[in-house]
């Protein structure tokens, strides 16, 4: 799984997680605190607040090669 970090429809950045521990309780949350204070300078710079989305990552795809 991934927390993914959005300011307005900009993907700011993406970490990756831990399965076993996301539901713990203040996991997620102390990533986020640490994406808001990483990210202080850009995030007032905008009116709306990071949005945050847990997802799975999407599967890497090979691609074959025409021959």
């Amino acid at each position: 799984m991934e927390l993914l970090m959005y300011i307005g429809n900009d993907l700011i950045e993406s970490v990756r997680l831990d399965d076993e521990r996301i539901s713990k309780p203040g996991y997620v949350g102390s990533f986020k605190r640490c994406l808001k204070v990483k990210y202080r300078e850009l995030i007032l710079q905008f009116p709306d607040p990071p949005e945050f989305l847990v997802a799975e990552p999407a599967p890497k795809t090979v691609q074959k090669r025409a021959g």
